[in-house]
């Protein structure tokens, strides 16, 4: 860890980091390709007062051996990733700017991915999507977030695989520690007859995972079907993934941590001899399928049309081996054992979620001689079905089993309308506004949520101007509103009130061919922010609670710098302070006002740093590190919430071998994660709760941590090989 922190303290010293685009010599927006209409609503060039960064599949793809997308991100500035299992195989997350991946706004082309109740993003549900993902746009603060819900911390947009002229066919394959296996195919035709291609790919990914039993087997496909016209691009597309993977959302405390860090207790029980044992099938068994279609038109020289259907099915369930539970949690009536009543027994249990969520985004836009304007909207509506079932007890007379012990329903509907526009003022000063008028209605019935009725009516402005000082220098500076109702687990903890955000940004940015600076000042206020409370509940999902008034107030740094020919660094850093203003806790049975607290899950420092050796085409080699301060768990600054600052360095090479005959090109690539083999942990949750049975007439607060340690020292090596 010392070594890595070193190696990025280096770094940070020329305040610098990387935005992850192509070098070019002038801060002019890149020209959008044909493909690239598709998000052309939700994506921002350096024209806009934006602050983000760019990936494409080149740069992606050295490092794509079977990890999540997250895990893909985690170089970005102001990322942090994290992995239940340990290895970036399975559940991950990501936290940009301190917010989780709830309040991360998320579009597959155009089309939202958050899940309408939580609010969360389960790549899990799509793995090896970033092998059919063109190129991807990570936006810091409020961003665009023109589609689904508000972006609280950022908004992620990713652009699936464009149409390809040529045909090809590619197959693909790593493996690496804790049994990682990746294969895929990957195919297209091609243009046939200058206007129509198929592409497709199909994957499988199997891991033992570093954390015990954390298992992953997940498959996945991608199909597309593409016509292009001289003026029309139409695509439809089928993608989808199923997912069986052992729980490990638990963590582990302090005292496990130090002993035996891969322990896992999911699955653990006691049987009749008093041996301690796993349930073997402790698993999230999950199906999703998504249908888009997308129909661009260019009408004439100035207006372009954007429209799109999408409807997303899911289906599955996580099941639980639960000792000793209550009969009344399931309907079962009492029963008479051996002269004795008996009111729970060991059982098996399967949690449902069946959901449905469809909708349209259009837009249309219109180029002037000196101005850009979008104007656009969505219908998206979401329905879900909750249901449980007990599908063996060891002490169930009279009961049915495979009888829905809850059954809740859900339905949400999101409208949304918005207009932008981009005004060049003169040769050196642009204006930027954007307007969303967004209503939500959210209905729902349950134990957890209890009745449900709610209706949100947001209006989210935003503004801003761009100054280009010349060809190399570009300042910009925005103000953007954004509101967020609240998501399903909220409700379960009492009333929640819908958040407000106001994000100011200030920013500047210098390109060269060899050099490229961004950096950027922002100040994040909210009010009744839903921060987490670093607790979870009984399915692992983080809770939150509204703190009212509370702020974020950072800079962002990031560069490219060419040295020569062959060696490129990436440097980033983010310096942030976030707190909750005099925020109020009940401790030891009495309210407290503990002042302004640190934000949960909130890093002071965080740094990034990749640097290169590419000395052609063929050949790359990269060292890239990542270095989180310390962070808190919770918001009340105890001492037992505090999250070590940790690093890890990473090693990746790549070698294409072009032969002159049948194949066109063998790609070798290797992965050395945490190369310096740091004993680090990324997550954590924090509880508290009063005890007032040891000292009666008394109450004590009492606090408590729990872990998830990630893997050491660990590799992945790939081939692939293109027809």
């Amino acid at each position: 860890m010392k070594r890595g922190l070193l190696f990025l303290l280096v770094s940070a010293v020329t305040l610098v980091i990387h935005s992850q685009e192509q070098a070019k010599d002038s801060v002019q927006g890149k020209e959008i390709i044909l493909d690239e209409v598709l998000v052309s609503s939700v994506r921002v060039t350096k024209e806009s007062p934006v602050t983000f960064s760019n990936l494409t599949k080149k740069e992606l793809s050295s490092r794509n051996l079977g990890q999540d997308i997250p895990i893909l991100l985690n170089f970005l500035p102001s990322v942090v990733t994290t992995s239940d299992a340990g290895a970036g195989v399975g559940y991950t997350g990501i936290r940009v700017r301190g917010s989780d991946a709830t309040r991360v706004n998320v579009t597959i082309n155009g089309i939202p991915y958050n899940d309408s109740e939580s609010h969360g993003t389960f790549w899990v549900n799509l793995p090896d999507f970033a092998s059919s993902t063109e190129d991807l746009q990570l936006q810091r603060g409020v961003g665009t977030s023109t589609n689904g819900a508000g972006a609280f911390g950022a908004s992620l947009n990713l652009l699936t695989d464009a149409v390809a002229q040529e045909a090809y066919a590619e197959l693909a394959t790593s493996y690496g520690s804790f049994n990682t296996m990746r294969n895929n195919v990957k195919f297209s035709t091609g243009l046939l007859q200058d206007a129509i291609e198929v592409s497709g790919r199909l994957s499988r990914i199997i891991s033992d995972g570093y954390i015990d039993r954390a298992s992953a087997a997940l498959d996945s496909y991608f199909l597309q079907a593409a016509f292009r016209g001289e003026n029309t691009l139409i695509k439809a597309l089928l993608f989808g993934g199923h997912e069986i993977t052992y729980q490990a959302y638990f963590g582990i405390d302090a005292a496990t941590l130090a002993t035996n860090r891969r322990f896992n207790p999911a699955g653990l029980y006691t049987d009749e001899n008093g041996e301690i044992k796993f349930y073997e099938n402790e698993v999230d068994n999950y199906k999703q399928d998504h249908a888009q279609l997308h129909w661009n038109q260019r009408l004439g020289n100035d207006w372009n049309s954007n429209l799109a259907l999408h409807y997303t099915r899911g289906r599955g369930y996580f099941e639980q081996y639960r000792e000793d539970d209550d009969f009344t949690t399931y309907g079962f009536e009492p029963v008479t054992l051996n002269g004795e009543e008996v009111t729970s027994t060991d059982l098996v249990r399967r949690r449902w979620l069946d959901n449905d969520f469809y909708g349209t985004v259009f837009s249309l836009d219109r180029s002037f001689d000196r101005a850009k304007l979008i104007v656009g909207g969505g219908y998206n509506l979401y329905e879900g079905d909750h249901f449980g079932e007990v599908i063996w007890a060891r002490v169930a007379p009279g009961a049915d089993l495979r009888d829905r012990y809850y059954d809740d329903t859900s339905k949400k509907t999101d409208f949304n309308i918005f207009t932008k526009l981009n005004y060049k003022w003169n040769e050196r000063w642009s204006l930027y506004g954007d307007l969303q008028y967004r209503t939500v209605n959210y209905k729902a019935n349950g134990n957890e949520t209890g009745l449900v009725d709610d209706s949100f009516n947001f209006f989210n402005p935003k503004a801003g101007l761009v100054y280009d000082l010349n060809s190399n220098h570009n300042f910009y500076f925005s103000w953007a509103v954004g509101n967020r109702e609240p998501n399903r687990n909220d409700y379960e903890n009492g009333n929640p009130k819908p958040e407000r955000l106001n994000d100011l940004e200030l920013g500047w940015r210098y390109i060269t061919p060899d050099v490229q600076i961004n950096t950027n000042l922002f100040y994040m206020q909210y009010k009744d922010q839903l921060v987490l409370t670093g607790e979870l509940n009984d399915v692992g999902a983080p809770l939150r609670a509204n703190v009212g008034d509370s702020y974020r107030l950072g800079l962002e740094i990031d560069a490219a710098i060419k040295w020569g020919t062959s060696i490129v660094w990436q440097p980033n850093m983010a310096l942030s302070t976030n707190r909750n203003i005099d925020f109020v806790f009940q401790r030891d049975g009495m309210l407290q006002n503990l002042g302004n607290t640190n934000i949960a899950y909130s890093p002071g420092l965080i740094i990034g740093n990749r640097i290169a050796y590419e000395p052609n085409d063929t050949f790359q080699i990269s060292l890239l590190t990542k270095y989180v301060g310390e962070q808190y768990l919770a918001n009340i600054d105890a001492p037992s919430s505090v999250l070590e600052a940790y690093s890890q360095t990473d090693l990746n090479i790549s070698y294409t071998i072009l032969p002159k005959r049948v194949v066109k090109s063998i790609v070798i690539s290797g992965l050395v994660n945490n190369i310096f083999d740091a004993k680090y942990v990324s997550n954590g949750y924090f509880f508290t709760f009063d005890d007032d049975f040891s000292n009666p007439g008394t109450v004590t607060t009492i606090e408590g941590a729990g872990y998830y340690p990630q893997a050491g020292i660990n590799f992945l090596l790939g081939v692939k090989l293109q027809l």
